[in-house]
């Protein structure tokens, strides 16, 4: 099968420094790859190399089987790309900047009309398609960049980012325009700075870290890299101190840490089968009032991958 996004050993340095350092990855076609990595990590300069902004230092991209290097015009037709900063004409209205644009793709007159039409139905503008974006809402303007980018029906869509700076509302209406586009077949590589959303829309992540991509997978595969160990809280009502000793001897438990004058946080494999065994262990010396169990989830992963959280 021949992948919608091929990434082999990608470099891109500046002087000394090395920004992008061998990154590969694929995406097949119809899948939803999300590419997480703190500020800095090389995630816009890869994507820049990937449409044709950049001319990587080593390394090949290809778009559906095409070389980005050897053939960008072709390859280039395959991509809708939305970047982080809105690129359309305040001045002109919805419709006018995808008849614009679409103008530039070289789509015919006739087919142009249809599809302008179509797009935006897809984003959800069709009333507001003749108001000028300059009176638009932030998302909005995101929805329209969006609608820009499949105008002359892609293969492949790239998002950048693409609810930063939107209210809750118009996040949502993005996020469940994104999951429409994936399940009608659209191959899709996602940034954000919110995990959510990658869980939400992504069968499959990679993590860059430090020009480098550090981990490749889907969610559980990535998880798993946490050796499937829980954190697991629970306040007591008794001697605490003695609690944690009799805890600490559970089979599966790895670690049992006192947190407060009522509170004990566990590690431990398998949390949610243990807690028969947990209450039974502190038995006599404590009655337990409350329990969390907290499971690793793609935060974790990432934290435990990179040493940050995805917002640093």
């Amino acid at each position: 099968m021949t992948a919608a996004l091929s990434c082999e050993n990608l470099v891109k340095r500046y002087g000394d420094k090395t920004v992008v350092d061998h990154v590969g990855f694929r995406i097949d076609p119809g899948e939803a790859y999300g590419l997480l990595g703190p500020n800095g990590a090389g995630k816009t300069t890869t994507i820049s190399m990937i449409v044709g902004l950049l001319r990587p230092d080593a390394g090949s991209v290809r778009v559906n089987g095409i070389d980005v290097a050897e053939d960008p015009v072709a390859a280039k037709r395959l991509v809708g790309y939305v970047p982080q900063e809105i690129a359309l004409y305040p001045e002109l209205s919805a419709r006018e900047n995808l008849r614009y644009f679409g103008r530039l793709y070289g789509i015919p007159r006739r087919r142009l009309t249809e599809r302008i039409e179509e797009v935006l139905e897809a984003v959800g503008l069709t009333e507001r398609g003749d108001d000028k974006v300059q009176t638009y809402s932030g998302g909005m303007k995101r929805r329209t960049n969006i609608g820009v980018a499949l105008l002359h029906e892609p293969k492949l869509l790239i998002l950048d980012e693409p609810t930063v700076g939107v209210d809750p509302q118009s996040r949502a209406a993005i996020l469940d325009n994104v999951e429409q586009l994936v399940g009608d077949g659209m191959s899709l590589l996602y940034t954000s700075h919110y995990m959510e959303e990658v869980e939400r829309v992504c069968t499959r992540v990679g993590i860059i870290d430090k020009g480098r991509v550090v981990a490749d997978g889907t969610k559980r595969e990535l998880v798993s890299e946490l050796g499937g160990t829980d954190t697991v809280e629970l306040v007591l009502d008794g001697d605490v101190e003695a609690a944690a000793e009799k805890l600490r001897v559970v089979e599966g438990v790895t670690e049992a840490v006192v947190t407060g004058q009522s509170s004990v946080r566990l590690l431990a494999v398998g949390g949610r089968h243990l807690l028969p065994g947990l209450l039974a262990a502190v038995s006599g010396v404590a009655q337990v009032t409350a329990v969390e169990v907290i499971e690793p989830d793609l935060e974790a992963a990432f934290l435990h991958l990179t040493g940050s959280t995805l917002r640093d």
